[in-house]
């Protein structure tokens, strides 16, 4: 169903599709604005290092005293009852995610310019949200491949042994990118992602990140600190895409003491037009 342009806004439905997404790299892009900006910086410094520092102990922990041990004790790879596990599994694969994401923000897109009143606002509100997910996890996935490539851990068994010490760096082959999991990175990076945008999810989302996780310790893909180090990397890395979000005012805000907050549409909305997705 088409809608006439708003007052100020192109008439044609492909000019205000190009001119919303211009809009939305814009804002994207933009300087940050929040005036609570460094009480969030300095919050979101002290979160990351404290969990980059549990996890990293828990990591080194593993390698030395769990990896080997565990990935000893998981079926053969080509056991035929793991089927399930292999479905499960794909729902962290993090070309499925972002490619699901990216769809439902293309729809979304093309749907809003044909939009008005309310039902235009709320869908820029979920454009704006699925925007924040997709980059929650884009982000951190990006920064896992290149830590793949420069650690170069052999996955379970390769070489012929339970070796959690198998390392060839920058060798850029698949048998050699163990560490991290992608698959955690992306599980953990959504799971974080959503319970900022609603935190009423956390439980849920916080038994998928697990179940995946989980997965690929029994399909001999990764050694448990492996997964952990892609927990590590998906949380901060969301956490930091959430900051970029919330110092430019988009579906976040900032507490006084640096707590950065879901809008969700809770608050009142300042602005006389709503954000570009």
């Amino acid at each position: 169903m088409s809608a006439q342009a708003g007052i100020g806004e192109p008439s044609s439905y492909f000019s205000r599709f190009f001119s919303l997404l211009r809009r939305s790299v814009t804002q994207l892009l933009r300087p940050a604005s929040s005036p609570r900006r460094a009480e969030a910086a300095r919050r979101l410094r002290r979160e990351a290092a404290l969990v980059t520092v549990v996890l990293g102990i828990a990591i080194i922990a593993l390698m030395f005293a769990v990896d080997a041990w565990e990935i000893a004790q998981m079926p053969a790879r080509r056991t035929a009852s793991l089927w399930p596990v292999r479905i499960l599994t794909d729902l962290g694969k993090a070309a499925n995610v972002l490619w699901s994401l990216a769809a439902l923000l293309l729809v979304t897109a093309i749907v809003i310019p044909l939009m008005q009143g309310s039902w235009r606002s709320r869908l820029m509100r979920l454009g704006r949200r699925l925007q924040f997910l997709f980059l929650a996890v884009l982000v951190p996935i990006l920064a896992g491949e290149v830590i793949k490539w420069i650690v170069g851990r052999g996955r379970p068994f390769v070489g012929g042994t339970a070796d959690a010490f198998n390392f060839s760096h920058f060798a850029g082959k698949e048998a050699y990118a163990s560490f991290p999991s992608a698959h955690a990175i992306t599980a953990f990076a959504l799971a974080f992602a959503v319970s900022a945008l609603w935190p009423r999810a956390w439980i849920a989302v916080s038994v998928y990140a697990v179940a995946i996780a989980a997965t690929r310790l029994v399909l001999l893909a990764h050694h448990p600190s492996d997964v952990v180090g892609g927990a590590l990397i998906g949380v901060v890395g969301a956490m930091c895409v959430r900051y970029w979000f919330a110092v430019r005012r988009l579906g976040f805000g900032i507490r006084s003491d640096g707590l950065i907050v879901s809008l969700s549409g809770h608050l009142k909305r300042v602005a006389r037009k709503p954000s570009a997705p």
